[in-house]
């Protein structure tokens, strides 16, 4: 039984929230603060946490980026009330690994979690078992780590998967919405843009100069290319 956090200051919100996961089959937890919600997900071990922005004491942001800095690796689906993109973005280059807008559809919030818990358990079960380079990460995917000459660099479950995938077709164009459909596992949202976003994030991570990629190239028209030697 997988095992959910819910860091939700709006006591409707995380009670209904709660009522429909445990519906659904898994366990959950709650914390109404931002400090609780960071001291249960340093200390506790859960498969997935949903994490409000708006939230007292310290803000949703502030818990992700304090998880991510302790190699917290649990994924984490983040819950904005905001519609701007920026918001969005942020969380994403601060190691979310999806986020919802508020007021958001029970179906589709459960679409997200089963779509990500399907993921990361699947990374967990089927190992990639070579080491291998890919411009300035060291990708261990027995381990799912990586590292930049030694350092440990954070890539969340989404960054492995897309990194995974297009090793698979290295030298292939694969299309966003080739992305999409394996990586996210449904059709109705994130939309194209997000998939930019993310391959923004992995060309800064892993690209000598990222705004001249050399690895993820832009196919344009049609999607990206990863090369592995240049």
């Amino acid at each position: 039984m997988s095992k959910i956090l819910i860091i939700e200051d709006e006591k409707a919100m995380s009670a209904g929230l709660k009522h429909n996961l445990e519906f659904e089959g898994y366990e959950c937890e709650l914390a109404e603060t931002g400090t609780a919600g960071l001291e249960k997900g340093l200390n506790g071990s859960f498969d997935l946490i949903l994490l409000d922005v708006m939230l007292p004491e310290l803000s949703g942001f502030d818990v992700l980026r304090q998880l991510r800095g302790d190699k917290v690796t649990t994924p984490i689906i983040m819950l904005t009330a905001k519609a701007e993109e920026i918001d969005k973005v942020l969380g994403l280059e601060m190691g979310a690994d999806d986020y919802v807008t508020k007021p958001f559809s029970v179906r589709e919030l459960l679409a997200r979690v089963k779509a990500l818990l399907r993921r990361s358990e699947s990374n967990t079960s089927q190992p990639v078992q070579n080491k291998i380079q890919v411009g300035r990460l060291l990708l261990d995917f027995q381990a799912y780590n990586a590292f930049d000459s030694g350092e440990e660099v954070h890539l969340s479950v989404r960054e492995f998967d897309i990194l995974k995938f297009m090793l698979d077709h290295a030298g292939q164009t694969i299309s966003r919405s080739d992305l999409l459909e394996k990586i996210w596992g449904y059709e109705s949202s994130p939309t194209t843009r997000t998939v930019d976003n993310f391959i923004l994030r992995l060309r800064q991570k892993l690209e000598p100069n990222f705004k001249q990629p050399r690895h993820i190239i832009t196919v344009h028209g049609l999607g990206y290319k990863l090369i592995l030697t240049h």
